[in-house]
């Protein structure tokens, strides 16, 4: 079976609170936040909307670009999801 691995972007609102994570299973990890299951930072700022993602195919290259992304400038964070997504749309529903 393949296994997958997801680096993710979810923002509150357009040009809003940003969140970087990764996981295994991007739908169960995004549904999690929409339902204010994670405690935390996106629970405590409204941050749910999945704006972009990418896949790789082992753990370390998902986490290794996550710390990446994390230390990026905002204004490359923005860059990156408007390459996309230009206009923040929620990914979620064409996932499920």
């Amino acid at each position: 079976m393949d296994k997958h691995f997801y680096v993710y972007i979810l923002a509150s609102r357009k040009h809003g609170t940003i969140y970087i994570g990764v996981t295994n299973d991007l739908i169960r990890r995004v549904y999690e936040h929409k339902q204010k299951l994670v405690p935390g930072f996106t629970k405590e700022h409204g941050v749910d909307k999945l704006v972009y993602y990418e896949v790789y195919d082992d753990p370390g290259s998902a986490i290794l670009r996550e710390k990446r992304l994390k230390r990026w400038k905002r204004d490359w964070k923005i860059e990156l999801i408007e390459r996309d997504n230009p206009h923040w749309e929620d990914l979620f529903p064409s996932l499920v």
